[in-house]
This record gives structure tokens, sequence and C-alpha cells, in this order.
């Protein structure tokens, strides 16, 4: 106890997933520990809200996770939520690529990047002859001697070639950190890859051999590549919400300031000049607050965060009847490449991905639009944005008449850029927040933005205060 008197204190500030997954850390480490959330919002969840409106599931932010990724999976079985997962339909596991204006799916085999089975590749219409024979130099291209960053533009384009890049490593990378690969650091986003080519050499062949030995390995049920919950991912937060002690979250409680603590430690200034005493602060914020916040005590410290810089996106869902709706939607969705010039960058299939997400004979679409490199769309007039999501789909997806029920979310200043260099800002920032002492941070801005990622980042955030060092 602090000052041999004092109960350990802990404040969490922010109330997303990272925060209430690090609040929730501190009751599993030690259930004595006072720990109190400031959500300077009016609600708990942060991108991640969930609505049921007439038969309808509608997801704000994410609708699913990793599950390759064990933190989202393993907190949901420690909060007991076994029984409301729920997996994907995997027999329409597909995706799709745009090309020329129609929907082509992406090649049985094809993992992110690169190809692991020849026929599908060699029948596709997605690439160009010239394309696939240079996506086939892979197997026989030296490995790369540098051992600094490299973006993803730059590795695509060195081992595959600019077809690979253009029409399926930028809308299906680059689209899930709504990034610009020119800028997109490989190693904060895809190690795997650089793994592959400094043990294997060539990227297909090492894909190819871990998918045989996955095979190998796996026997009986196992898990979708992502899972949700029956109620959608508010189920997450809720659980999450109710761990915790009566009147340990404080919703519109905006921190304005960190100042020494009256016995060591940190007092936490809130507007309206309330505070709170803590011995030990998380600061689960987006970088550029967390920037401010610290400027005060260490303005290097604040400098590297303020450097993360933050990407903006939009959610449109639309509700049809599935007459309405020509294409087959026999997948998940699609990716719009930026060599399109279309004004989306990519749909989702959201009443086939999951079951019980529309009613019966309907189907709930969701289009997004964003991102680096088509900033403008986040922030059109909702009615415009509407309008843009109707047409694309509509020569998209074959959708004809209005749709019965219209969404959009906007996710401002919301999606953090790994641009090259990242990791090594992200342990220069660790390292000077741990100069500061009682001091941890955490979220989407450091090691990955996904809903297993922000668990990770939370709980290894406690970890790090009740152990004294960071765990990888």
């Amino acid at each position: 106890m602090q000052g041999g008197a004092a109960p350990r204190t802990i404040v969490v500030v922010g109330g997303g997933i990272a925060g209430l997954a690090a609040a929730h850390r501190v009751r599993e480490r030690d259930s004595a520990c006072r720990v109190t959330v400031l959500e300077a919002g009016d609600r708990l969840g942060g991108s991640v809200a969930t609505e049921r409106t007439g038969g309808y599931l509608i997801e704000r932010g994410a609708d699913s996770f990793l599950t390759e990724k064990p933190w989202a999976m393993d907190l949901a079985h420690r909060l007991g939520l076994d029984t409301e997962l729920v997996r994907t339909r995997d027999e329409e596991r597909r995706t799709f690529v745009v090309h020329a204006g129609r929907l082509h799916a992406l090649p049985d085999g094809f993992l992110m990047m690169a190809p692991t089975k020849l026929w599908p590749l060699v029948t596709t219409g997605l690439f160009s002859p010239g394309g696939k024979l240079r996506m086939a130099l892979d197997l026989v291209l030296p490995r790369r001697a540098a051992t600094d960053d490299e973006s993803l533009d730059a590795f695509v384009r060195r081992r595959f070639g600019a077809e690979a890049l253009e029409r399926v490593a930028q809308p299906l990378v680059g689209g899930i950190y709504t990034a610009d690969p020119a800028r997109l650091s490989l190693a904060a986003t895809m190690p795997r890859f650089i793994e592959m080519e400094r043990r294997h050499r060539s990227v297909i062949l090492a894909m190819r051999r871990q998918a045989k030995a996955a095979s190998a390995r796996d026997s009986g049920a196992r898990w979708s590549l992502f899972a949700s919950f029956r109620d959608g991912m508010q189920t997450l937060v809720d659980a999450l919400a109710r761990r915790l002690p009566e009147g340990a979250t404080r919703l519109g409680a905006r921190v304005t300031a960190l100042a020494p603590g009256r016995d060591g430690g940190w007092r936490v200034e809130l507007t309206g000049g309330d505070a709170v005493e803590a011995s030990e602060v998380v600061l689960a914020t987006p970088a550029f607050v967390t920037a401010e916040l610290v400027r005060p005590h260490d303005s290097a410290l604040a400098d590297l965060l303020a450097r993360i810089t933050y990407a903006s996106s939009a959610i449109v869902t639309l509700a049809y009847a599935r007459s309405q709706v020509a294409h087959a939607l026999d997948g998940f969705g699609f990716v719009v490449p930026a060599i399109e010039g279309r004004r989306i960058i990519a749909g989702s299939f959201t009443s086939v991905k999951y079951e019980g997400r529309a009613p019966a004979e309907q189907v709930l679409l969701r289009v997004f639009a964003g991102g680096v490199l088509a900033a403008h769309l986040a922030t059109l007039p909702e009615a415009e944005l509407v309008a843009v999501a109707e047409q694309e789909l509509a020569e998209l997806l074959g959708v004809r008449g209005a749709p019965a029920l219209v969404r959009v979310a906007r996710h401002l200043r919301a999606m953090p850029q790994y641009e090259v260099g990242h990791l090594a800002r992200v342990a220069a920032i660790e390292a000077a927040t741990a100069r500061l002492g009682g001091l941890t941070v955490a979220g989407s801005a450091y090691r990955g933005v996904g809903i297993p990622d922000c668990v990770h980042s939370g709980e290894r955030a406690i970890d790090a205060l009740f152990d004294g060092v960071l765990q990888a």
C-alpha cells in the first residue's frame, strides 16, 4: 500500500477496449487494488458499438475479431462468454476484388499478397499473364540483404511486382489500416512476411510449407479465422463493464492534465476542477491526446507520440430485400483497389458473414469510405455519403431501389498510421514513459489496431505496472 496507508489506486484514462481490458486486468491481478476508468464520452467501448433494430444487428465499428491472435478469445473465455461466441459461415468464406468495374473472387490460396496454389492463379482474370509471371519470380529471387524497415509498397513490388501490389496487397492490407502502402511499415503490420523471406527466401514457398504444416497439425473442429458474439461486439464491452466494481467507471470525465500526486504517484485533473489521486495511471487514449497530457513532463516523449498520425473513415450500413441485389453475395465482401478510381475502399456482406444479422429474405451490407488515400470522403455530408454508397452498390452488386434502413458511423482521427520506422518509435515511447514512473500507455496506436491487439495492449500495460517490466 502507498505510504503504508492508502490502497493502491490505478486510474485508466480512456474507456475503449484497451482501457476496459486494462481495468479488468487490474481486477485479475489484485482484487484489492482500486481501479477507476475515466471516459470523456457518454458511453464505454470507443468505436465498438452495436444496435439492434427491426431484426437487424448493426455494428458501428468492428464486427468481429481475429482468432489467430489469442488475446480477445482468451478474454472472452475468462469472461464466461463461450456460449455467446459465433463463427463465420465458412462455406461462404470468399473475398472479392474489384477489377475493371467487376467483382473477381480472390484466387483460392492467395494469402494477403501472394499465391500459394498454381492453378487458381493461372485461371483468374484478376491479373494479366505478365503479372502472373512476375509473381512467380518470387520463387527464384534472393533474400533482401538490408535489415532496415521497409514499406509494404517496396516489399510487394520487390517480391511480386506492381500488379500484386495494386490489385491485391494495397486494397487488402492497406485497407485494414486505411493507409498508404508507400508509407506503411511492413515490420509493424505484417512482420511474418519478413520472417518468411529471411528463413525461406521465397515467400510463396514459405506460405505453402506453413499451410501444409498447419493442415497436418489441425484435427477436429477449430474456430474460423474471425469470430464475433451472438448479440454483437457490444457484448464484450458490456461484459468487461460488468466485471468492474460499482462506480469504477466515470463517463463525461475529460482529463485535462497530469500532475504530481500528493503522496507520490499522479494527480489526474478533470474539466470542472475535479481531480483523482492515483498510484499509477494508464493512458489508453489516442496518441495525440496522450501527447498533450505528458508534454509538461517530457516534451520529447510528447513529440514522439504526436508523430503518430491518424486517418479517418466512415461506414455506411444499408439494408435491402434480397430480391433488390443481383449479385449472388457468395462471399464475405469485397475490396476496392485505389487504381480503380472508385469512391469506396471496401464492402462487407454482413448478413452473409454471420447468421442472425438480418431478417429472412433481407440483406445487410456495409460500405467503407475514407482513409489516407481518400480522406475527404469520410467527412462528406451524410446525404452525400449515403448517395455515394448506394451508387457504388448499384454499379458493383446490381442493387436496385431504396434501402429499408441506413446508418452512418464516422470514425474521425481514429486509425493510427503505422508508418515506416513505427516500431522504433514505439520502443522509444515505451522507454520514455517508463522513466516517468507509474505511467504506461495502451491502445491501437502502438502494436496493433485490431480488437485482440487492443485487449493485449491494455493487459500488457497493467502487467508492466505490477511486474515492473513490459513483456512481449
